[in-house]
């Protein structure tokens, strides 16, 4: 399997993965998080996105992974 693309959308965000393993171009392998513009949401105004590469969103994947089970072990 050579190219791979998935997303997912909530009320808020949309989020997508395009993978393509045989290239070796830059962007070819991105991860995109989208804003929905919602007209009655304080939380949205207009449509933004961040992209980033495979990499850096396996970096905040770690992140988030250790943040939540740290703040999980917190009693509150």
């Amino acid at each position: 399997m050579s190219n791979y693309y998935n997303e997912k959308s909530t009320a808020r965000f949309t989020f997508g993965m395009s993978r393509n393993h045989t290239a070796k171009q830059a962007g070819s392998n991105i991860v995109t998080i989208a804003t929905n513009p919602a007209e009655d949401s304080q939380y949205s105004v207009g449509q933004t996105s961040l992209t980033m590469t495979v990499r850096e969103a396996k970096a905040l994947q770690s992140f988030l992974n250790d943040s939540f089970e740290k703040s999980d072990s917190v009693d509150i």
